[in-house]
């Protein structure tokens, strides 16, 4: 008789899993909530992202601490992010002196807010995009905000295993081109499991034909687990380019080189003692400016990967809707969804294609089949 071990179940098959899942996902979203509260005028982005971090931490450090339940990790599985206006994301100040990152919020900005909580491994991000002091969202702004989301619909409804990851490519396009806006040219989306937030499988949105064909076509499955980023720009080509704010999210890539500067050693020892395997921000750096300096040697020899802080043409707006979603049997699960008021939203533009809106008025949850009656 065999004694040996089964091996864990580490995919959502496994109900401790998705519980997993679904507990970061409502921190996630609790916490996006409450940065959403302080997005007003005279705020600015440090104090946001600041704030997210630490109610982040504090939520996710009181769960999971009994013997029974305890985890390998918990805490930030994504960074609090704010961009403002035409900033794409990954906008998240070292410091209250960033004075080309730390920007302060304005009356009518339209601002973009990510972040994420991970346990165990498992994480589920959620973002969404609010106009500062505004009860009502109109003009462009109104524009950009409910093609995002009702693209971010859609695409969920998508995911399936009859689908491609470029229908939903298309269906995010079709939507963005109903708004007159465009989705913001080539951003990704990634498959995800456990200690992996950027796997293999990708969705991509708005690719240029260089970018379509580095993209492999792929069926989904029972079983797949997406960070669903959507972002939808007001310009008619949908092309941000680098900015001049050096980012501040790093993460490791798995992959070694022998570093010859000491201040890389130190920065990535620094990233190493807050994650292995999510972005770290050099907020959470003893001294940030100087570690900061020993990332450039890493980031050239692909020891790890820095999030660019990219930005459409000054004066164009860029939404986002960041959801986690997974793929089973029953149907699409959402992990981790922003709780948005779409009813605020008054666009003066509204999807006509039937196909689209039968799409989505489609049930998350396949419905069972009926039983056939057996023969008296």
């Amino acid at each position: 008789m065999s004694t040996e071990a089964a091996a864990p179940d580490y995919t959502i098959n496994n109900p401790a899993v998705v519980t997993k899942y679904k507990t970061a996902g409502e921190i996630s979203v609790k916490v996006l909530q409450e940065v959403k509260k302080l997005a007003v005028p005279g705020a600015t982005i440090y104090e946001l992202c600041k704030f997210g971090d630490e109610l982040l931490l504090e939520e996710t450090s009181k769960i999971y601490n009994s013997k029974k339940s305890k985890v390998e990790s918990k805490g930030i599985g994504f960074p609090t992010c704010v961009s403002p206006n035409n900033i794409a994301e990954y906008l998240s100040p070292a410091s209250a002196d960033d004075k080309a990152a730390n920007l302060t919020l304005k009356e009518g900005d339209v601002v973009s807010i990510q972040l994420g909580a991970q346990i165990d491994g498992y994480v589920a991000s959620a973002g969404e995009t609010v106009v500062v002091g505004a009860e009502k969202i109109t003009g462009r702004a109104a524009d950009v905000i409910a093609a995002a989301y009702y693209a971010t619909e859609a695409a969920i409804r998508t995911i399936k295993e009859e689908k491609k990851n470029f229908d939903v490519t298309k269906v995010v396009g079709e939507i963005a081109k109903a708004y007159e806006t465009t989705p913001l040219e080539g951003m990704l989306s990634y498959s995800q499991q456990r200690n992996v937030a950027l796997g293999e499988k990708e969705i991509i949105i708005n690719p240029s034909e260089t970018q379509k064909n580095q993209v492999a076509s792929l069926n989904f499955k029972n079983g797949d687990v997406f960070g669903l980023d959507i972002l939808i720009s007001s310009s008619k080509d949908g092309k941000a380019k680098p900015t001049d704010i050096k980012t501040t999210l790093y993460k490791l890539t798995g992959n070694n080189y022998s570093l010859k500067l000491k201040s890389s050693h130190a920065a990535l020892a620094e990233v190493k003692s807050h994650s292995a395997n999510f972005p770290v921000t050099t907020r959470e750096f003893k001294e940030p400016t100087k570690g900061r300096m020993g990332l450039q040697e890493c980031v050239n020899h692909n020891v790890m990967t820095a999030y660019d802080v990219v930005s459409e043409k000054e004066g164009e707006i860029i939404a986002q809707f960041f959801s986690t979603v997974a793929l089973t049997s029953t149907g699409v699960l959402k992990l981790a969804y922003p709780e948005f008021d779409i009813s605020k939203v008054e666009s003066s533009h509204k999807i006509e294609d039937q196909a689209i809106l039968d799409l989505l008025k489609q049930p998350l949850k396949a419905k069972k089949a009926k039983k056939a009656k057996s023969a008296n």
